[in-house]
């Protein structure tokens, strides 16, 4: 064989090695990239609020950790990359990879599952996350959300009214005001009271009483800390008259294409222990808030039972009677959800 041959062959061979070693250099960065799926997270929480700091974050590191890494989880709080009133359906369309939102954020979009938010149905948030996902479990408003992976339902704990000038002591001191409402079921409760009620995302409601848009709003206690609604309100009606339904959902295709034992450590932190985790936290942070306003000399009514409440219980019934019939109207078998929620408030009172 020539010299040159020699170093021909010798040059052809080089080449071909270098190559071959850039395409497993390339296909092992290939591999350690797809080793890791990361989820983007989004919701309208406060990234200072118990719920992100105490349930969301943990949660999400924990899902970390038992996959080795191979699942992590981005969050993106105070509706950072979603709207608050879109965040199902950007889940839904894959914009992100999971969402967390109030049900009432999209008015007529859950009608079955904001039952379980009408008055005496929950005194506590884990009750209420309880009913939600008992009524999930059981098929009972489980096809409101075929289009998606729902990871599990929460409640917050009963919605009170918080006002900046004026006590409400009965449904008679609300006539003329504006509230904000969260959700349909709170919206005829309050126009039934004789208010007005005025839709906002819970981001835009501190504005919104700093600059007389609204008069009061209709808001859990956790949450009024959480959004900083104690530094403007200063009187308070402590009555459970609805309670908010939320809930954790996933784009489907993006759970449906992780490996089977990923998704197992998704299904083992899903569901009731989740509802549960989320309420313990809710009453917990309730409580301390209304120790907080106690402290700071806010004057506040109770009215533990308002659908025995002689002033009160009209206004609940005709706002309950009033979201039912708007239901039935739409064909919707309300009345077997309403008694089956019933069920569940029963079996979930804590």
């Amino acid at each position: 064989m020539s010299l040159r041959t020699s170093l021909s062959m010798a040059l052809l061979l080089a080449v071909g090695l270098t190559g071959c070693s850039n395409q497993s250099s390339d296909s092992a960065n290939g591999s350690a990239s797809a080793e890791t799926t990361v989820l983007r997270f989004s919701h309208f929480w406060p990234a200072t609020s118990s719920i992100s700091k105490e349930v969301f974050e943990p949660w999400a590191k924990q899902i970390e950790e038992e996959s080795n890494g191979r699942l992590k989880i981005e969050m993106y709080p105070s509706a950072g990359l979603s709207k608050a009133d879109v965040t199902y359906e950007s889940a839904v369309k894959g914009t992100i990879d999971i969402g967390s939102q109030a049900h009432g954020y999209t008015s007529g979009r859950f009608p079955l599952t904001q039952i379980a938010e009408l008055p005496g149905l929950s005194n506590t948030a884990t009750q209420m996350g309880c009913i939600l996902q008992t009524l999930y479990e059981d098929g009972t408003i489980a096809s409101e959300y075929e289009d998606s992976h729902v990871l599990f339902m929460y409640g917050a704990g009963p919605g009170s009214l918080h006002t900046t000038n004026k006590l409400i002591r009965t449904p008679e001191d609300m006539k003329g005001m504006r509230i904000r409402r969260p959700s349909a079921v709170a919206g005829d409760i309050i126009e039934s009271a004789g208010a007005s009620p005025v839709g906002l995302p819970a981001n835009d409601m501190y504005t919104s009483l700093q600059r007389g848009v609204v008069d009061g709003l209709s808001f859990p206690w956790e949450a009024v800390t959480a959004f900083k609604i104690d530094e403007i309100t200063k009187y308070h009606t402590h009555i459970p008259f609805y309670s908010s339904a939320l809930m954790v959902a996933m784009n489907k295709d993006k759970y449906e294409s992780l490996p089977d034992d990923l998704k197992q450590i998704l299904d083992k932190h899903s569901g009731m222990a989740l509802a549960n985790k989320v309420g313990e936290v809710f009453d917990k942070h309730d409580l301390m808030a209304i120790e907080d306003a106690k402290a700071k000399g806010d004057e506040i009514v109770e009215i533990p039972d308002p659908l025995n409440d002689p002033d009160w219980k009209g206004p609940l019934e005709k706002g309950t009677k009033k979201y039912l019939d708007d239901l039935k109207a739409q064909g919707l078998d309300a009345d077997d959800v309403y008694e089956k929620a019933k069920a569940a408030s029963a079996a979930c009172k804590v």
